[in-house]
């Protein structure tokens, strides 16, 4: 089973996560930085807006399960990609809609995914495709958030459930709990 890898951006990475550890393919989330020029940035650094990394997460997945178009079709129908350096009351670069490509496969999809959902929405998303430069791995108590800490912190119940949400909605049979179930 060959695993493969993609850097998604889209607001606060505790959200992202918890999106992504419920789909079928996916075997790891991490939370961490990219995209900035501060070695080894810390999570207030970054909060701070000067390091000019974004708020990201490092998907493990087998892609004989679930493809890296699919993977971009749960990251745009979970997040607003036509907020510029914005998902709700999170404002600034660190909170950009970004994709950090891992090769020239997933940035030839990542163009065309996005050229269509301009086509269809009228040009009004702002997702950036950007260089991978180093990642960074967040501090420890950023993984898993939502399973460890989330579930008491008033923002993350206010922001990950809708999300989580239209994750069930939209993609019912790309969730973990359905194929179990199957």
């Amino acid at each position: 089973m060959a695993q493969e890898q993609a850097i998604l951006a889209g607001g606060c990475f505790w959200c992202t996560e918890a999106v992504f550890l419920d789909v079928v393919g996916v075997s790891g989330v991490e939370s961490g930085y990219i995209g900035g020029q501060t070695v080894n940035p810390t999570y207030k650094q970054v909060c701070g807006g000067d390091t000019g990394h974004a708020e990201a997460i490092r998907v493990t997945y087998d892609p004989d399960q679930i493809s890296y178009g699919d993977l971009l079709d749960i990251f745009f129908a979970t997040h607003d990609p036509t907020q510029l350096n914005r998902q709700g009351n999170d404002i600034g670069t660190q909170y950009r809609s970004a994709i950090f490509p891992l090769s020239d496969a997933q940035e030839g999809e990542a163009r065309a995914k996005i050229a269509a959902l301009n086509e269809e929405q009228g040009g009004r998303i702002v997702t950036t495709i950007e260089p991978a430069t180093d990642w960074y791995p967040a501090e420890d108590y950023h993984q898993d958030y939502w399973a460890n800490e989330g579930q008491r912190n008033p923002y993350c119940l206010a922001v990950i459930p809708p999300k989580l949400q239209k994750l069930r909605k939209s993609f019912q049979n790309r969730l973990k709990a359905t194929a179990a179930s199957a």
